[in-house]
């Protein structure tokens, strides 16, 4: 791997880091929020998914722009955005400005994924392990989100952890600014570029695939919205010393940290084997870890989480190449954004509807819907490896 490629890979795993860190703090906060703002499991499920979709809905605008003003520029709008956006968060004095807040972080977070992952799939060569690496830095900051908030929420307030992360995207869009080299000015790359060209969208596949991760999507936002809340509330007898506030906080932690592996283990599959094969597979394991979390407590439940942490995780490496596979190069941005919005726009009406669940049902029925939701992800997945 080349200079140019560290650089790529460490501005955008940095930039990958603190996405999902920002907006995997809400989920480990709504018990906190919970009591502070005096409103129900619904509500804030719906909040999640009003920023979500804003997360999802921006993608598309942003691939479409990616192949029109650059990598870099879209890195930008995102870092400073996102960072003026988490300060509005941790300043807000009302639940209506919070929500605004949230809603402008999401839009300004949707910016990333397709600028991101369109300069890995067209600078890096070996590019399912750099989606891998990529990956990695997500995952972890998908770790630090729920262990940060609920520790500054601990220590200082909420309030801080959004701030801690709102300063730190404005230090990374400065350092973009001096280590990325602006496109069109630039030769380093250009041989990357045409080792990965694709010169024909498949659509078929393409959208076959799309289905596939929008019912992926839903799963991620029905588990990782209600996760905490349900490690809160269904650990007591599994270190019992710990508050139920840090174990919101903890626990997801650690299943984010055991999706690290999941990404290892995904990036390292993706290179031996056929992608297409391997996603289904990968779906079919998801499956019976999400119902056994809605039927087990305590370290078993715990465990089971770390499954699905594993599992879950292994699928983005190998997603995000078969979305590169499919599509054409000059629209590969787009490519990317339109995934983004299935999976985080639309997929965020799990947490919705998880709400709705949780509070008439009961938090662990949210799990075993999201697991028989994952039953026709199956088939779809399937009928790629037809039409790849």
């Amino acid at each position: 791997m080349n200079r140019f490629e560290k650089i790529v890979l460490g501005i955008t795993g940095g930039s990958h880091l603190s996405v999902h860190a920002l907006m995997l703090a809400l989920p480990s906060l709504i018990p906190i929020l919970r009591q502070e703002f005096s409103t129900g499991l619904d509500t804030l499920g719906l909040v999640v998914t009003f920023s979500a979709f804003m997360f999802g809905i921006g993608a598309i605008p942003a691939g479409w722009a990616e192949s029109r003003l650059g990598g870099k520029t879209l890195l930008l709008l995102y870092l400073f955005g996102s960072g003026i956006a988490a300060v509005i968060v941790a300043l807000s004095n009302s639940f209506i400005l919070l929500i605004f807040g949230l809603g402008l972080l999401g839009f300004s977070c949707s910016i990333y994924h397709p600028a991101g992952l369109t300069l890995i799939s067209q600078r890096v060569q070996a590019i399912t392990k750099g989606m891998a690496v990529h990956g990695i830095f997500g995952t972890t900051g998908s770790a630090l989100g729920p262990i940060m908030a609920t520790t500054l929420a601990f220590l200082i307030s909420w309030r801080a952890s959004y701030a801690v992360l709102g300063v730190f995207n404005i230090i990374l869009a400065l350092a973009t600014i001096v280590v990325i080299p602006k496109r069109d000015h630039s030769g380093i790359g250009k041989i990357e570029q045409q080792e990965n060209r694709v010169e024909k969208t498949n659509r078929p596949a393409l959208i076959l695939f799309y289905m596939t991760n929008m019912l992926m999507g839903f799963a991620y936002y029905g588990f990782t919205t209600f996760m905490p809340t349900h490690f809160a509330e269904n650990t007591s007898n599994f270190l019992p010393f710990i508050s139920g506030t840090m174990k919101a906080g903890i626990f997801p932690s650690l299943v984010f940290l055991a999706g690290i592996i999941g990404q290892v283990i995904g990036g390292r599959l993706g290179t031996r084997y056929k992608r297409t094969k391997l996603l289904p597979l990968i779906i079919a394991i998801n499956i019976p870890f999400l119902l056994l979390m809605g039927y087990t407590t305590d370290i078993f439940l715990v465990l089971c989480s770390l499954g699905l942490g594993m599992a879950y995780f292994s699928n983005q490496p190998i997603s995000n190449t078969l979305i590169a596979e499919f599509t054409h190069s000059d629209n590969r941005g787009l490519g990317y954004g339109i995934n983004f919005f299935l999976s985080f726009g639309i997929g965020s009406l799990a947490a919705g509807v998880g709400g709705f669940i949780a509070e008439n049902m009961g938090i662990a029925y949210v799990f075993t819907a999201m697991g028989f939701l994952l039953i026709p992800g199956l088939f779809t997945s399937y009928m790629i490896i037809k039409k790849s």
